[in-house]
């Protein structure tokens, strides 16, 4: 588990975001929720010290040697800006997304994490990551995200032409219940990451606890000084948090 500490200069915030899902359904609906996050990142870039992005960026990514999916070039872009004035990004491996390697690192100079985060904000604690895996249950998931991610399921699929492994991932990625996500969801105790924040709070205190992966916004008091968001998504809600070194808050991107 990694561990980071910003210190966090007077008038400057941290943003959080997750689960953009670009290239989902198609390229229309994917292009028109491109701009849309290029307008907010033009829009945080003014106060923004750090962006965190949470994973599933990207509703499929497979990097190959010399291939890498096509599309994604104003936010790829708009990435590289942000970067390249200063400002660092971070991106998390999600479910989606989980092939990502050197590509991105190389060409935009970004950092990208595939566990969990312990974060410090100027004596804020936080711990952030996508969220697939934690919890209790989800067993079949635990296993599937075990072989997906072995070395050798990756060479197995580095040997397809990107045409046909393409094909499979984009219909694999296709069966997403993301656009029904209330059926996946359960509230309250039962929710998966909520159960999987009061374990971690027992191991020592952090005051906020950060995931995207179940695609709705949520809040959950862990106790009264700790609390559970998930980030939502940005399909149907366009949330994202927001911490100026005092307090983290939702917003709703409305541009």
């Amino acid at each position: 588990m990694k561990k980071r500490t910003i210190d966090l200069l007077p008038g400057k915030k941290i943003y959080f975001a997750s689960d953009f899902h670009l290239g989902a359904p198609n390229h229309k609906k994917s292009r028109e929720r491109e701009i849309k996050i290029i307008q907010w990142l033009n829009e945080i870039k003014t106060d923004a010290q750090e962006i965190f992005i949470l994973g599933d960026v990207f509703d499929f990514w497979y990097e190959y040697k010399t291939v890498v999916p096509r599309g994604f070039i104003r936010f790829l872009g708009k990435i590289s800006e942000i970067i390249d004035s200063g400002i660092p990004v971070t991106f998390f491996k999600g479910n989606h997304d989980m092939w990502m390697r050197n590509y991105l690192v190389e060409e935009l100079n970004i950092e990208i994490l595939d566990d969990v985060l312990e974060l410090e904000i100027n004596d804020t604690t936080f711990q952030i990551g996508h969220g697939d895996g934690l919890g209790p249950g989800d067993s079949t998931y635990k296993l599937l995200r075990k072989v997906f991610r072995s070395g050798w399921a990756q060479w197995i699929f580095t040997r397809f032409h990107p045409n046909f492994s393409f094909w499979i991932a984009n219909s694999w990625s296709g069966h997403s219940r993301l656009y029904n996500d209330k059926d996946r969801v359960h509230l309250g105790e039962k929710e998966m990451l909520y159960q999987y924040c009061l374990e971690q709070e027992k191991t020592g205190h952090r005051d906020y606890y950060l995931f995207g992966h179940r695609h709705l916004p949520m809040e959950f008091d862990i106790n009264e000084n700790s609390k559970y968001y998930n980030l939502g998504e940005w399909i149907n809600y366009f949330t994202y948090g927001v911490f100026d070194g005092k307090v983290f808050q939702m917003a709703k991107f409305e541009n």
